[in-house]
């Protein structure tokens, strides 16, 4: 029996993440293909992933930038992507009703994000009911790992106490490699995709 909630931030709680991205592209000519090329060719430089290194809290958002700045021809400017970015995020209120719903039916809660360390006041504003609602916070740039990785599903249940096992809990994220990690822990996941559809498949998860 599913008895922990753990919903992921951006893409569930919030409008679709690409909005900003496609905003981003929109006023900089930087498309998001630009912006994975341009990681991939940091990757080349740098030996890992340039995003997973800044979601770790591994390296600064100062750092990310200057990496993506040397891989793109036309250069990148990082704090005019955030701005775009945060400008166009919205929370989703019908899946942040719903998220209130579970606390008040007894499921425990909590939030695990992949997010970087300079932006947690940006991200936190957009969600003022945050400790209302969760009783406990992930956040990958605080704790040095992000989803998939088995650690930070670990660590999230730590906090949770209360005995609570992979199997006790349900992960909603919109991200399907995100959903998989989970999954192969033994957690069931539902991938977040809109959130009509999204409740639906939470419910069913629940009755089962």
């Amino acid at each position: 029996m599913i008895r922990a909630i753990v919903s992921d931030f951006g893409g569930v709680l919030t409008t679709p993440l690409i909005e900003g991205f496609l905003a981003y592209q929109e006023q900089s000519g930087v498309t998001p293909e630009d912006l994975g090329r341009a990681m991939a060719r940091a990757q080349e430089q740098h030996g890992e992933h340039p995003l997973f290194q800044l979601e770790r809290g591994e390296i600064s958002e100062e750092e990310f930038g200057r990496r993506l700045d040397d891989a793109l021809p036309d250069g990148f400017e990082l704090r005019h992507l955030r701005e775009v970015y945060f400008e166009r995020l919205h929370p989703n209120e019908p899946m942040i009703a719903y998220m209130r719903e579970l606390r008040g039916r007894g499921l425990r809660m909590a939030l695990c994000t992949n997010n970087v360390r300079e932006w947690e006041p940006l991200w936190r504003e957009k969600l003022p009911e945050l400790e209302e609602i969760f009783e406990v916070v992930v956040d990958s740039g605080f704790v040095g790992s992000r989803k998939p990785e088995r650690r930070i599903y670990e660590l999230t249940l730590e906090r949770l106490g209360g005995g609570l096992g992979f199997e006790d809990c349900l992960l909603i994220d919109d991200v399907g490699v995100n959903c998989d990690g989970a999954v192969a822990l033994g957690m069931e996941a539902v991938r977040f995709e809109d959130t009509e559809q999204a409740i639906a498949a939470i419910e069913a998860a629940l009755g089962q």
